[in-house]
């Protein structure tokens, strides 16, 4: 077998009859996906749920787009491996687990009858996908004779009506839909999605009321690092399995499922009586802003710091003694104290943030994650900036220290070397203008930070009429220009 450069041996490869495990769980969950995402974080996590409680549920996974056929996870008979790796409260975790839990893979496009019977099963409770961002959305070109039709909420909505006349609208077949799609309000957007189609299609009012009031379409926020297929060590990882795998999936160990939903789900997911890191949440905002603030927010400060200081790779940022403490303290001291959650909570989020940063596993390039750092800067920190000025009265230094080694990464060039940026071309020739002028003596330094934060194109707004702002961040590019980033750092207090 060949996967990627790899040539695998003669090994046997991974099906049921080689590991003795029959196809025997009632399907409880119909899958539309079956990529790298939700075979290492949603079926990984049924398969804990069946080790460890009574959940006893199979997955159905159905091919939601055309190109591709899930051939190989055909041949496997569902079966797969998935290999975690991270750090967790220092110790570093190694784990492998086979999962079985898939029963089922369906290509609606070949097989659209018997994705269509699915919709006749008794057990089938809970809905889980992840079809791109893009996948959530509605297209009046999908009609109602199409087999199938385009789009996923499309594809469902036709599974919906089946049920619904199959079951003549009984109550208690209604769903828990789980979009695991990275929008935001996903179960609302899904809902909405499959609403639009009951019109489009002129369906009856029954289907509606059905769908409102016998569904539950859940929002939720997942979080798991998933790398893959892992070319660079599948050999001996199968070694010491024994089999070969072509479907083995690689991520972090970190895992979180934060879901927006009924007290039912509680029950029918018994996910607390487990050790996995899912929550039931009334209110799914807040923790979506934890992780913007903390996860991707100290993703986009320590980018501009890091390559600054010569650091290439995130894992080589948290291991350096400057640079790391600067991340942790800007996580611990800013960001978590605009956030309305106990303090025990806030920072076990972070370390656990650190944690994932340490894996030695991810080689996450600070240079990939620059990419568009302007814009992100206005999503992740810009408003964590304002909540700390406002509630303190004084300005987050370590977050205005970020945004002016930014400003200095913007420039282009840094030790005599070119920095490959990625953001809107407009974006950066406007950097690019303003630092020849710079440069040149056209603009002084304070001029020059004063035309850049008052761009309302880049920032969404004036930043200079933030009190201080103009004066904090030309300070702070002055001291990277002329002392160097880790003696800035250094004499931060």
């Amino acid at each position: 077998m060949e996967k990627g450069n790899l040539i695998i041996g003669k090994m046997q490869q991974l099906n049921r009859t080689h590991t003795g495990q029959p196809k025997v769980l009632p399907l409880k969950v119909m899958q539309f996906g079956g990529g790298n995402f939700l075979r290492a974080f949603v079926d990984w996590m049924v398969q804990v749920l069946n080790e460890e409680t009574g959940f006893q549920g199979g997955i159905a996974i159905i091919k939601p787009t055309e190109r591709g056929d899930y051939s190989e996870l055909k041949s496997q008979e569902g079966l797969f491996t998935v290999v975690l790796d991270g750090i967790s409260e220092g110790k570093l975790i190694a784990e492998k687990k086979q999962v079985a839990a898939v029963q089922e893979v369906i290509n609606c496009y070949s097989e659209w009858q018997a994705y269509l019977d699915l919709a006749k099963s008794e057990t089938i409770r809970f809905i889980v996908s992840n079809t791109t961002e893009a996948g959530i959305k509605f297209n009046p070109q999908d009609t109602k004779g199409d087999a199938p039709p385009k789009e996923f909420p499309a594809k469902l909505t036709y599974w919906l009506y089946h049920r619904f006349l199959y079951f003549k609208g009984s109550p208690d077949k209604g769903c828990i839909l789980l979009p695991c799609e990275l929008i935001e309000n996903n179960g609302e957007a899904l809902k909405k999605a499959v609403l639009q189609y009951a019109d489009h299609w002129k369906l009856e009012e029954a289907f509606t009321h059905w769908i409102k009031t016998a569904n539950h379409f859940c929002s939720t926020l997942v979080d798991r690092i998933v790398s893959g297929y892992p070319n660079d060590r599948a050999e001996s990882i199968q070694n010491a399995l024994g089999y070969q795998d072509g479907l083995l999936v690689a991520g972090e160990y970190y895992h979180s499922w934060v879901i927006q939903g009924p007290e039912i789900l509680r029950d029918e997911l018994p996910f607390a009586k487990t050790g996995l890191n899912v929550s039931f949440v009334d209110d799914l905002a807040p923790y979506r802003e934890m992780k913007v603030r903390i996860l991707n927010g100290a993703h986009t400060s320590m980018v501009p710091v890091g390559y600054l200081a010569g650091i290439r790779f995130v894992k080589d940022v948290m291991e350096d003694d400057i640079v790391g403490h600067f991340v942790e303290t800007l996580l611990l001291e800013e960001a978590a104290k605009t956030l309305n959650f106990p303090d025990s909570v806030k920072h076990r989020f972070v370390q656990d943030v650190l944690d994932r940063f340490r894996n030695p596993l991810l080689r996450h390039q600070l240079i990939s994650i620059a990419l568009n750092s302007t814009s992100k800067f206005v999503a992740r920190l810009l408003p964590t900036l304002k909540d700390y000025h406002s509630a303190h009265g004084q300005l987050p230094e370590r977050i205005v220290f970020g945004l002016a080694a930014m400003i200095v990464l913007y420039r282009g060039t840094w030790a005599g070397a070119e920095i490959d940026l990625r953001d809107d071309p407009s974006t950066l020739e406007f950097f690019r203008i303003l630092w020849k002028k710079l440069d040149s003596g056209q603009l002084s330094r304070t001029d020059f930070t004063k035309e850049i934060l008052e761009n309302t194109s880049v920032w969404g707004e004036d930043l200079t009429q933030i009190h201080g702002l103009t004066h904090s961040v030309a300070k702070s590019i002055e001291a990277i220009g002329t002392v160097g980033i880790r003696q800035a750092l250094e004499e931060m207090t």
